[in-house]
């Protein structure tokens, strides 16, 4: 029988736990774009976000396929399409590392690959992938949670040892709804109350009622931040990586300027999912990559672009 280091759901009452893990696994083992600060950094908050990545040329080639992307999208009725929960507007493109040849070789960027290494010391493999639209004044919030905590109970993730990496596609702003994380959150675990219904995914992606934290462990989390909770604002193209632990979210987009990036979530090729460990069935594979799993062979994703254009 398997132990559970990271129960959740299975009761009443919410109860914050120590992380069993690692966050940084063999430092050193392979090479990369970031250096140690970076990876101290990382190991410190949970969080990294690093500008410059790619150039303003390539920056105009993902706004333009975004813009293609989300056209192609309207209307198509499909799983991996999510729209607003109080509307029809798309608030998520999922799997479109399978779907979209661009965003295929963005997913094997040879920069951001060789940093998801560095981060998970090994080889790694894309276990989710979408893109996110937050559009201008009725992008709706997304509240607090730990990736994790899903991925673990309801995909059968066994351990934290996955990293998420969003590029942003649009400018992020303070008001049009960036990403909030709480800095050193991914040292804790939130066991949550409640139990998982059967296909809670077609609800929770569009507004998440499971899983998410009470207010006393958000509140413990907060003050173990220094009271700080930082948001990921940045001219497009900065890159965020963000540990599968670390407690993040969003508020409500009430401006004018819509809010986009595209996600790419890396998983150890160590870390493969499992049965879940909660009590519910598998989440499909559009949302928990399952079939024909194989190492990344990073790319120099906008080669065939700069030929062309």
């Amino acid at each position: 029988m398997r132990t559970d280091f990271y129960p959740s759901r299975v009761g009443s009452e919410a109860k914050l736990m120590k992380r069993e893990d690692p966050v940084i696994h063999n430092r050193g083992q392979f090479d990369g774009p970031l250096n140690a600060s970076d990876l101290d950094a990382y190991e410190k908050n949970g969080f990294l976000m690093l500008n410059d990545v790619f150039s303003e040329d390539e920056v105009g080639i993902m706004a333009e396929q975004l813009k293609q992307t989300l056209e192609n999208a309207k209307g198509e009725k499909s799983d991996a399409v999510v729209t607003e929960p109080e509307g029809d507007e798309v608030r998520s493109i999922f799997e479109v590392h399978k779907n979209n040849d661009f965003f295929s070789r963005l997913a094997s960027n040879e920069h951001i690959v060789k940093a998801a290494r560095q981060l998970l010391g090994s080889e790694v493999y894309i276990n989710q992938s979408r893109i996110n639209f937050k559009p201008g004044f009725s992008g709706k919030e997304f509240y607090w949670h730990s990736d994790f905590e899903t991925w673990h109970v309801e995909d059968g993730m066994p351990k934290p040892r996955a990293v998420s990496c969003s590029i942003i596609l649009t400018d992020n702003y303070e008001y049009n709804g960036p990403l909030m994380l709480i800095p050193g959150s991914h040292q804790w675990f939130v066991s949550c109350s409640g139990e998982t219904p059967e296909n809670n995914y077609e609800q929770s992606l569009q507004k998440q009622e499971l899983g998410i934290p009470d207010q006393n462990s958000l509140t413990q989390l907060f003050e173990k931040a220094g009271k700080r909770i930082e948001t990921a604002t940045g001219k497009a193209g900065m890159v965020l990586f963000f540990e599968s632990n670390t407690m993040h979210g969003s508020a409500g987009n009430i401006s004018p300027l819509p809010r986009s990036n595209a996600f790419f979530v890396f998983n150890s090729i160590h870390n493969q999912l499992e049965e879940p460990f909660g009590n519910a069935s598998k989440r499909p594979e559009f949302l928990a990559n399952r079939e024909g799993i194989k190492p990344i062979e990073p790319q120099l994703t906008f080669e065939k672009e700069k030929v062309t254009t």
